[in-house]
């Protein structure tokens, strides 16, 4: 273990839980095919973190089959059992240039998907669960296909800011957090009210929005909640089957 790195026991436990996560997205049906990439940092400069393998389908995903990954290292994409160009891009660059972005969870959930492609994808505060990403949410509008250039990761990063979830335009949706727990249960609620904003501006019908005051303070409210995080995520845990 280098100085950076985390304490083995908890690196451990990472390793149980991301790799829940992935099997947890694919029961929701948010997996797709073998793409797509969730991560977490194993060092305190997030510069070494744990990444799924190229093209390894989410439902079979284990604790010992994620990568141990160098963000500082270019050369991880010439050995063997690489992860592919997209996952280098996005991931080793968010975790090299914010090492505050501990989880990264990156998905083509449905609903978050179709907001994505709307040309506003605004997460407009309509009732609680859109309100809960009130302030917290950026944009990134500049599709230009499949993300594996780094000069797309540098501009990811940029985007995102300070903030804990970006919109990809056309594209989808990641999300960074201290735990996979918190970070998982953001992507759960994203994709709740991408759902509910996809439904109500499809009636065609005017939307209710909420003042800024009481988005705010909605969005306040959810840190009450924090808990339902790692209640959530050990229930969900304690339903997979066993590999």
């Amino acid at each position: 273990m280098n100085a950076h790195s985390l304490p083995d026991e908890e690196t451990a436990a990472l390793r149980q839980d991301l790799s829940a996560a992935f099997r947890i997205c694919h029961q929701m049906g948010w997996s797709e095919s073998v793409g797509n990439h969730f991560s977490a940092a194993v060092s305190e400069d997030g510069a070494a973190f744990l990444l799924n393998p190229c093209w390894q389908h989410f439902a079979t995903i284990r604790p010992e089959d994620l990568l141990r990954i160098d963000a500082r290292d270019g050369r991880v994409l010439e050995g063997p059992g690489t992860p592919d160009a997209s996952a280098w891009c996005v991931h080793g660059t968010l975790h090299r240039k914010k090492p505050e972005a501990r989880v990264v969870l990156h998905a083509h959930s449905p609903y978050a998907t179709a907001l994505a492609c709307l040309k506003d994808p605004t997460v407009v505060p309509i009732d609680n669960n859109t309100a809960r990403f009130y302030g917290r949410t950026a944009y990134d509008l500049d599709f230009g296909g499949i993300a594996d250039a780094e000069e797309e990761g540098e501009r990811l990063a940029e985007r995102l800011g300070d903030k804990s979830v970006l919109v990809m335009g056309n594209h989808g949706v990641t999300i960074v957090g201290d735990t996979v727990a918190a970070a998982f249960e953001d992507l759960y609620f994203f994709e709740k009210a991408a759902q509910t904003l996809i439904l109500a501006r499809s009636t065609g019908a005017p939307l209710a929005v909420l003042s800024d005051a009481v988005a705010q303070n909605t969005a306040d409210g959810w840190r009450a909640y924090a808990g339902m995080a790692d209640r959530h995520f050990a229930f969900l845990k304690a339903q997979l089957p066993a590999l």
